[in-house]
């Protein structure tokens, strides 16, 4: 029984101090169970007590009786828990509260407090470490929104913000504390400038100027003092003593002078049926059109934004009724959504983001517009185009220089402009489409384009294309704004003196080798072997001409299979008018160098050679490179195509190679033949004068084509000047050295002419002349000078 009651004392034990008591208590009670027996330790002590004798019992320490002496001896009596938070002062420390317990006590933080080591409590005065808890900045503070939380030790208060005051009814300074916003604007707290207009807004106020007025800053932020709208000078070229230029200016100046906000609308109409009857009527200003034109759009776009400053919020249209539209947005600068603007005659798209830019607007509002003017267009009817970033891009597309541009306008001018006035580099692109008037096929050389006005530093301009593109639905993009139409421009690669200069010397060139072609071949005294080569290379020469004359030039700009089989035929002609002139050289070699040993080629193999060489090596060309015949602007040999040029200049450079040594050889051995003791003069005179013949032929071919190599490159205007001349008069040398100089075509000419005037024709149309003497002589055929 005694077991069980120590059990139930253990049981009740709640502290660690009393529980270590009551186990120190229960371990010797087991074992002196003997002994208590012996001594007789009383039964009945009080919960929270130990056995003191057979008579009396001892409180716990932390708890007492009633008794004096701290025994109990009656079984009436108990034991009290000792509160020692009430008995002893400051057993916690600063900053902490003593929390009692049965038989001890413990220690706790005060609110707003907490220990170092985050521990819930301690035991004692030495562990404390309670430090203060910022609500405010931890976040454990339920101050309004409306508030600012202060922290304080032990707590923190919540007192309203600056620019605002406690809600009816509601404390300023604990949790709970709800505030409301002070209108400084109507209270008449605000120190707003008398210029400004006071706009409250929550917890402070901002002063911003009237629509259209311009603020001028000070130090501080909300003294801003505000100007009236500024408005620029319309005196449009005051050197040009116009007088439609001078009441123009006058009645625009008036207009705007008198201008009242409440009157927008009719400012607007009135100003823009200004322009359009300047733009209608004569303005004697001579050339300078392009200076009036860069003048009058920036004076509209910077009056109409201006103006568009006093609008309502939303959209704004104006047709004249000379078909000048205006379509204006006004939405607030902060909107972030995508805005489309149009009329009738454009339409733009963009982020409103973009309209106002760096810099503010003053009442809160940007704007977007559009002017569309179809009378601004005559005073740029003959303005230029600025190439500079397109130039080399042109040149590669159509292998030729662009020697000049011919535009015509598919749209009205475009003025479109923004709040902002930094527009030359703009966040986003700017998408915009103009109604087009009927636009043909395009032609070769013709390519439709989105252009802006560039205005030039002394005042006039041109049109430009960077940092705009358009695709082929007609959309523009551009990442800077101005003035904007939609051009056609017809790029012009050839020269036209050029031009005009190869189509006449080609016509008397092809004149004269037809003459060449009947006088061979009807004129029977000449006909020879040397007659024959010549006849093949007048023939290769007028049909490489013709085909020139007529199918060079790519119209088209599309390399097709008409291009490239005029490619291949004039390929093969010119190669085969320097086979036959190969063919020369090696006649003269046998007459010269071999005279005594054979006649030469047969007639089979000089054509042969003078056909079938050229056709092969067409023909390898075409099956090893195809894409080298023909160009976007003409039919040629592509010379971009590397190594391809080559397939006619490597035959003809080495037909002028062995041509000029034939000729050295040809001048050495007739060196030597004359130098002999009986040289024969009538052959050597022949030989003589076909040596110098050839010479001076190959010298004409060779130099005609070796400028002709260089032709086609884009960047050697003054070798086609020289290859147009030399090719000009290249028929013309050839007849006058194969036909004119010799005497025998010579005869047989007078004789043609006899025939056809009805008079004699006599033998002994030779004479010459001596000294008091005329003698005349029949014309052998060796003397014939050919």
């Amino acid at each position: 029984m005694r077991g069980v009651s120590c059990h139930l004392l253990l049981e009740l034990g709640t502290k660690p101090r009393a529980l270590r008591l009551l186990v120190l208590c229960f371990v010797p009670n087991l074992s002196g169970v003997g002994t208590q027996k012996a001594s007789g330790c009383a039964r009945w002590c009080p919960p929270n007590s130990e056995c003191e004798s057979n008579r009396s019992c001892k409180c716990k320490p932390g708890f007492n009786s009633s008794s004096p002496d701290g025994l109990i001896t009656n079984p009436a009596q108990s034991c009290e828990d000792i509160n020692e938070c009430i008995q002893t002062d400051n057993l916690c420390g600063p900053y902490a509260m003593c929390m009692n317990s049965e038989g001890s006590y413990y220690c706790v933080c005060n609110l707003g407090y907490k220990l170092l080591s985050g521990a819930e409590s301690f035991t004692n005065k030495s562990e404390n470490t309670c430090q203060d808890v910022n609500e405010c900045t931890s976040g454990q503070n339920q101050c309004h929104q409306s508030t600012h939380c202060i922290n304080k030790m032990g707590g923190y208060s919540c007192i309203c913000r600056r620019g605002w005051k406690p809600a009816p009814g509601s404390p300023n300074g604990p949790v709970n504390t709800v505030c409301e916003d002070v209108d400084e604007c109507s209270s008449g707290q605000h120190q707003c400038h008398s210029s400004a207009i006071c706009k409250n807004i929550p917890g402070s106020y901002k002063c911003r100027c009237p629509p259209g007025w311009i603020a001028i800053p000070r130090d501080k932020p909300n003294n801003t003092v505000c100007q009236e709208p500024h408005f620029p000078t319309w005196t449009l070229l005051p050197t040009a003593h116009s007088q439609a230029l001078l009441s123009f200016s006058v009645e625009v100046q008036n207009l705007l002078r008198d201008f009242n906000p409440a009157t927008v609308n009719y400012t607007i109409q009135k100003l823009i049926e200004a322009v359009d009857k300047l733009l209608e009527m004569p303005m004697d200003i001579g050339t300078q059109t392009q200076q009036v034109a860069t003048q009058l759009l920036s004076n509209l776009e910077q009056s109409l934004r201006t103006l568009a400053q006093f609008l309502p919020k939303g959209p704004f249209t104006y047709k004249s009724p000379s078909n000048t539209e205006l379509a204006l947005m006004v939405k607030e600068q902060d909107n972030k959504d995508v805005t489309t603007v149009h009329h009738s005659q454009a339409w733009m798209q963009l982020d409103w983001a973009v309209t106002a830019g760096a810099k503010s607007s003053e009442n809160g509002y940007s704007v977007a517009g559009i002017l569309s003017s179809p009378n601004i267009q005559k005073l740029l009817a003959n303005t230029s185009l600025n190439l500079e970033q397109k130039r080399d891009t042109l040149e590669d597309l159509y292998g030729s220089p662009v020697q000049s541009v011919t535009l015509t306008f598919l749209s009205n001018i475009n003025a479109i402009f923004l709040t902002n006035t930094d527009t030359e580099k703009l966040a986003s692109d700017v998408t915009f489409k103009f109604n087009l008037t009927s636009v043909k096929s395009l032609k070769a050389r013709e390519e439709l384009m989105c252009a802006y006005w560039k205005s030039h530093d002394n005042g006039s301009g041109s049109w430009a294309t960077d940092g705009c593109s358009m695709n082929d639905t007609g959309f523009c993009h551009c990442n800077h704004l101005t003035s904007f139409a939609v051009l056609m421009a017809q790029y012009h690669v050839q020269d036209p003196r050029l031009e005009l200069i190869t189509k006449v010397g080609l016509l008397l060139s092809l004149v004269c080798l037809l003459l060449c072609i009947l006088t061979f071949l009807l004129v029977k005294p000449i006909q020879s072997s040397r007659t024959m080569v010549h006849l093949h290379l007048c023939i290769c020469l007028f049909l490489g001409s013709v085909i020139f004359l007529v199918g060079v030039e790519n119209e088209g700009g599309e390399v097709g299979l008409r291009c490239r089989l005029v490619a291949m035929l004039l390929h093969f002609c010119f190669l085969a008018a320097f086979c036959w002139m190969a063919l020369e050289g090696v006649e003269l070699y046998f007459l010269v160098v071999r005279v005594f040993q054979g006649q030469g080629l047969s007639t089979w193999h000089r054509c042969l050679v003078g056909y079938g060489v050229p056709l092969l090596i067409v023909a390898i060309s075409a099956a090893a490179r195809m894409d080298g015949y023909g160009h976007a602007t003409y039919c040629w040999l592509d010379f971009r195509k590397q190594g391809f040029l080559w397939s006619f200049s490597g035959p003809v450079a080495f037909i002028i190679f062995c041509n000029a040594a034939i000729f050295v050889i040809t001048v050495w051995k007739l060196t030597k033949k004359f130098s002999e003791i009986n040289p024969n003069m009538k052959k050597l005179r022949k030989a003589r004068v076909l040596t110098i013949t050839a010479i001076a032929q190959l010298l004409v071919l060779g130099c005609t084509w070796g400028f002709g190599l260089f032709l086609f490159n884009p960047h050697s205007t003054w070798l086609s000047y020289i290859f147009t001349l030399l090719n000009c008069l290249q028929g013309l040398f050839l007849y006058v050295t194969l036909c004119l100089l010799n005497k025998k075509v010579r005869e047989e000419y007078w004789k043609w002419a006899c025939m056809v005037t009805g008079n004699k024709y006599t033998e002994f149309t030779s004479s010459t002349t001596g000294t008091g003497t005329s003698q005349t002589r029949t014309l052998r055929p060796s003397e014939s000078g050919m």
